[in-house]
């Protein structure tokens, strides 16, 4: 797989992203949405593939943002239509991914990059990192799902805070709000989020998918979660890794699951 602005390795049944547009802070461009969609569109549909990491490029920036100069000029209309296609092929495609996607956010994160790193299941950040929507201060509010993911991970009132007074906030600070699970030194952020990877990969795929289902539906309107768990907790009897699950916890021996 060959890409304009991403690379990707594989490595273990993990396969690492990483956004590379170094000399622009890794900022997202339409380009890179769309190299990025199709990217994780394949990797999601690789059944060998069984977590994804997404990184930036360099020391400085996980992503520092949006490319401004592509849509300085839009009209409104343009503009809602790059806020929906942009959710829709990216942002929310991530969130919902049967896969689990890690962000190792390994210096800024900002605008459409925090937007990013937020639509992943989880976030790691190194201890250089610094994390923020700075929209306001640009005339525009965060249009890639940034105010509806932040406050739902670190509760309304700090999110409005964020958001309207367009501040970053450090890596230990992030971790304090929820906004990340970790934080390590930026030369150990990669294998340690491989680390987090590998426990995942312990675990049966077929579940860990129905469980990131059932946890996002608790986010969206007119789904009652607590439904969509009991349907997902009755499909999981169903499978291979269920049998394989309960026979080897019965016979004492680690589970060999294959994602049936």
């Amino acid at each position: 797989m060959n890409y304009e602005n991403i690379l990707i390795e594989l490595e273990n049944n993990i396969a690492i992203l990483t956004i590379n547009r170094p000399s622009k802070l890794n900022a997202l461009n339409i380009d890179t949405i769309n190299d990025l969609h199709k990217a994780i569109k394949t990797l999601g549909k690789n059944k060998e593939i069984q977590v994804i990491l997404i990184t930036g490029s360099g020391e400085k920036a996980f992503v520092a943002g949006a490319d401004i100069s592509e849509f300085a000029h839009f009209t409104i209309a343009e503009g809602a239509q790059l806020a929906s296609e942009g959710q829709e092929k990216l942002f929310d495609l991530i969130e919902n991914l049967k896969t689990p996607v890690i962000a190792a956010i390994n210096g800024f994160a900002l605008g459409g990059g925090l937007e990013l790193a937020m639509a992943c299941h989880f976030r790691i950040a190194s201890d250089n990192a610094k994390m923020g929507l700075p929209e306001v201060s640009l005339g525009v509010i965060p249009g890639y799902g940034g105010t509806q993911r932040l406050p739902q991970l670190i509760g309304k009132g700090r999110a409005m805070e964020l958001i309207m007074t367009a501040s970053m906030i450090d890596a230990e600070t992030a971790k304090n709000y929820g906004l990340v699970n970790h934080v390590v030194p930026q030369a150990d952020l990669l294998n340690f989020t491989k680390g987090i990877a590998q426990k995942i990969m312990k675990n049966s795929p077929f579940a860990i998918g129905r469980a990131i289902k059932a946890i996002n539906a608790n986010y969206k309107d007119g789904k009652n979660g607590f439904e969509i768990e009991i349907k997902n907790f009755g499909k999981c009897f169903g499978t291979a890794d269920f049998k394989e699950g309960t026979t080897a916890f019965l016979e004492k021996r680690k589970a060999n699951f294959t994602g049936k």
